[in-house]
């Protein structure tokens, strides 16, 4: 995963290769944008908030997140269909 934090807008921009890519508004700092990016993804994957976890990548923008309760598969497809 990609994160850009700081942004304007929070949304998932889409895959960039194998990763996916989002922008959040937290800063990167204190943990901000880590929480920021598990809150997104939780909301837009309709999972529980404590069902996202950031597991790698805490101070980088270059992040691995595990979710539970999704397949690999069925996390693609409600990325992609959101995104069209």
């Amino acid at each position: 995963m990609k994160v850009i934090p700081g942004a304007r807008k929070e949304h998932i921009v889409g895959w960039l290769g194998d990763a996916l890519k989002l922008k959040v508004n937290a800063p990167p700092e204190r943990g901000k944008a880590n929480a920021a990016v598990e809150r997104l993804l939780a909301k837009t994957l309709g999972v529980a908030a404590g069902d996202v976890e950031v597991v790698a990548g805490f101070a980088s923008p270059r992040k691995r997140v595990a979710v539970r309760g999704l397949t690999e598969e069925e996390l693609r497809a409600r990325i992609d269909a959101m995104n069209g």
